[in-house]
């Protein structure tokens, strides 16, 4: 325990050092004599999308939380909460320079420009945003960074040293989610470049998280029991409405301000979840099963996980077409994956990592110019090959990255301290074991 507090100490004296001196320690570039004139309506939106994006963590707390047994509810609802605290730190400290910072032969980003969000204020601008100051801009993409660790949770429930998941948590933000986000969504990536289409987060932010779960759930092996019953459906119901309530910030502020092409990704949002929602549990009917709250729930954000790679690029009735296949093929991921030899826990694989990879298909198949100008290549349905191409090149390097990375990552936390709790607290309950809580 020495060893982890010294380690605590000099993390927040450090912090604490570099931020009071900032003034002196960083130089700040930004003239403002200069201030841009932004708009307001944009500026406004993106407040409130911004806040929408930050509801969905919470909201994944409580889709997660009611999922697992009663005694680990507190931990896993924890995991959710906690990547709100130390990523947003973490994201002010470096990461955002690794996603925003200026070109690193489209891998990475130069974080020693913005380190401390040096340089990042309101008297300038992003160059794909230029009507909201710069730091609305930066506070925006930190909540996709949050939630991305999040998600992964699911996978390793129930089983997971909270310390050492803190500590995957910050290695996958700096190796796993920066570059990709930099790679697809800075001007210089080398996924922009080739024209690869992701509006929201579908390779960035679903795909990783998927395969990391994957990983992490090979990685650290079965529970001791898989058969407890969820704690709270009407949390998981919970959940999914703060999900959905704030998915709507999630894509349609993806748009970067109050113009037409948010409400096309507000519409496409909402028909897609539900049409996704319609589908889960019509097809367990179909299949013999009992229509279910918790069907129901994982439908709707099996539909906004795959919406969110097409949400600003394809029709509302092609969003009701990608709800219902995607849906299809995450319930049958569902019932097919072999739960015997890999407990994904939350089933974060079948639902986030091949709902993302159906959603980036899809974007290839639907994309269109009559709905996004900037769309440069159109879907096959168009006629036109070259983005679904791109796009499965960008699923497959992004897949192989992830999972590869995050394993690794796993194996070097793994090293540094145990990632799985022992046999007596596992029987015990994380809530006591890990937080000396219970509900």
């Amino acid at each position: 325990m020495k060893p982890r507090r010294i380690i605590l100490s000099v993390i927040l004296i450090t912090i604490l050092i570099l931020t009071f001196f900032s003034n002196s320690i960083f130089q700040n570039h930004s003239t403002p004599a200069e201030i841009t004139k932004f708009d307001s309506g944009d500026t406004a939106w993106m407040i409130v999308a911004t806040a929408l994006v930050l509801l969905m963590t919470p909201g994944l707390g409580f889709f997660y939380g009611g999922m697992v047994g009663k005694k680990n509810v507190i931990s896993t609802m924890l995991q959710s909460f906690m990547a709100m605290v130390i990523v947003s730190i973490l994201w002010v400290v470096i990461a955002y320079g690794l996603c925003f910072g200026p070109s690193i032969g489209g891998f990475i980003g130069n974080p020693i420009p913005n380190l401390f969000f040096n340089n990042v204020g309101v008297t300038s601008s992003w160059s794909l945003a230029p009507t909201i100051p710069l730091l609305l801009f930066a506070l925006f993409q930190v909540k996709f960074a949050i939630i991305t660790p999040a998600l992964i949770t699911g996978a390793f429930a129930e089983r997971i040293r909270f310390w050492s998941y803190l500590l995957f948590m910050v290695l996958f933000i700096l190796f796993v989610y920066t570059p990709l986000a930099h790679c697809t969504w800075h001007p210089d990536g080398i996924f922009f470049k080739m024209g690869v289409l992701d509006f929201a987060g579908g390779t960035v932010v679903h795909m990783s998280a998927g395969w990391a779960a994957l990983a992490g759930a090979m990685f650290l092996g079965k529970r001791k029991s898989q058969k407890a019953n969820p704690a709270r459906i009407t949390y998981v119901l919970l959940g999914t409405g703060l999900l959905w309530f704030g998915w709507f910030g999630f894509n349609a502020g993806s748009a970067m301000g109050a113009n037409g092409l948010a409400v096309q990704a507000l519409g496409t949002t909402t028909v897609a979840a539900a049409a996704a929602s319609m589908a889960w549990v019509f097809l367990d009917k179909i299949l013999g099963h009992k229509l279910s709250a918790m069907g129901a729930c994982i439908g709707a954000v099996v539909g906004l996980v795959a919406i969110t790679p097409a949400a600003g690029y394809v029709s509302i009735a092609h969003a009701i077409t990608i709800g219902i296949i995607s849906s299809i093929v995450s319930n049958l991921a569902v019932s097919k994956f072999p739960k015997g030899k890999i407990d994904d826990a939350l089933d974060v694989f079948a639902c986030h990592g091949v709902g993302g990879m159906t959603g980036m298909i899809l974007t290839g198949v639907f994309a269109s110019k009559a709905i996004n100008p900037a769309v440069v290549d159109q879907g096959l349905l168009f006629g036109e090959t070259k983005l679904f191409t791109n796009q499965l090149i960008a699923l497959v390097c992004v897949s192989v990255f992830a999972f590869t990375v995050s394993y690794v990552l796993f194996y070097i936390v793994n090293k540094i301290t145990p990632l799985r709790v022992s046999e007596e607290k596992e029987e015990l309950g994380l809530d006591i074991s890990q937080h000396g809580e219970f509900l």
